[in-house]
């Protein structure tokens, strides 16, 4: 008999993109950022070769009506009015929280009722002993437990372009596999047979390329600005010896998409959440990471400048401030 998929934890969708540069963004992958639940739970629905209506549940109900209505309606994906009902009614279900605490609780309720042999798939970005705590609890109740965290911006998890991290008993890994290459994603980092915690090491230390890469574009494109080289200049190199996620993300800069945009694409409180995982596991193991620390910082600025809208390109604008340009590059 097919399994009963569920989705739990589907966050939004939608952002409003300077004109200049959208169809740069949507047409590369603008690197690892927060995940897009909704963005994988379509793909489910259209991909995944299901037999039964995927069963949606977010704690906004409507946002999870309105992805139903989206996605067909009752044909093709319904909704759940508690977690505690969609593992009732679900063989495999996956989850994916903007924090280790939230997906923590989502558990403790998911886990209340009967659950052997349920098989969880967790694709949150949260710390390596968050994600071996999950599994250790769904073990003990009698379910099943893989880490599937997935690199890549909302455009690739709307078309199916992630890169998933799967990491377990390599024979649930296999369970998961059917619903990850080809249908959520377009390639997968399989560490079967290890610790799920290996998966969210993966991704946390993936993640700090990126803020990396974000550090490097906001430098340098304020250099450029301060020097007289200029920014246009600037992105033209960019564009010309590092086409992909730098060259969208540098876009997403000078258009100043960075600071008008009503939602933010990657939150400048998720890339501190996993900066602070990455540099307490560095520090653990007697590494450091600098850079990391410096984007932190200006990430804090970018928190105080925008708050719950900080997304992580923002980083430029707290950049800009330190060389005494104003904030938003556009004013």
């Amino acid at each position: 008999m097919a399994p009963q998929l569920a989705y739990i934890g589907l966050g939004n969708m939608g952002s409003v993109r300077d004109l200049q540069y959208r169809k740069q963004e949507e047409s590369v992958s603008t690197g690892p950022t927060n995940p897009d639940p909704q963005g994988m739970a379509k793909n489910l629905v259209e991909k995944g070769n299901l037999s039964k209506p995927l069963i949606l549940y977010n704690r906004t109900l409507s946002t999870a009506e309105e992805l139903a209505n989206k996605l067909g309606g009752e044909g093709k994906a319904i909704v759940a009015k508690s977690v505690e009902d969609v593992v009732a009614k679900s063989d495999i279900i996956f989850t994916c929280l903007s924090n280790d605490k939230a997906i923590l609780s989502v558990m403790e309720a998911a886990l209340k009722g009967e659950v052997k042999g349920k098989l969880f798939v967790d694709n949150s970005t949260v710390h390596p002993d968050t994600t071996d705590t999950l599994n250790k609890k769904a073990t003990e109740a009698g379910a099943e437990f893989v880490a599937s965290p997935v690199f890549g911006a909302p455009a690739m998890a709307q078309n199916g372009q992630l890169v998933c991290v799967l990491a377990g008993p390599a024979h649930l890994v296999e369970k998961v596999k059917p619903y990850t290459k080809g249908v959520m994603g377009r390639e997968n980092i399989d560490f079967s047979g290890e610790t799920p915690g290996k998966a969210s090491l993966m991704k946390l230390l993936g993640n700090t390329f990126i803020l990396q890469m974000v550090e490097t574009l906001g430098e340098g494109h304020t250099a450029a600005e301060k020097t007289g080289l200029g920014v246009d200049n600037m992105h033209t190199f960019v564009q010309t010896m590092f086409p992909g996620p730098f060259t969208a993300y540098s876009g997403r800069m000078l258009s100043g998409d960075y600071y008008t945009r009503d939602t933010p694409q990657f939150s400048a409180e998720n890339a501190r959440k996993d900066a602070k995982h990455a540099l307490a596991l560095a520090d653990k193991a007697g590494a450091k990471m600098r850079a990391v620390e410096l984007v932190d910082q200006h990430l804090e600025v970018v928190q105080k400048q925008k708050g719950e809208k900080g997304d992580i390109a923002g980083v430029y604008g707290a950049i800009r401030m330190e060389a005494g340009l104003p904030y938003e590059n556009q004013k």
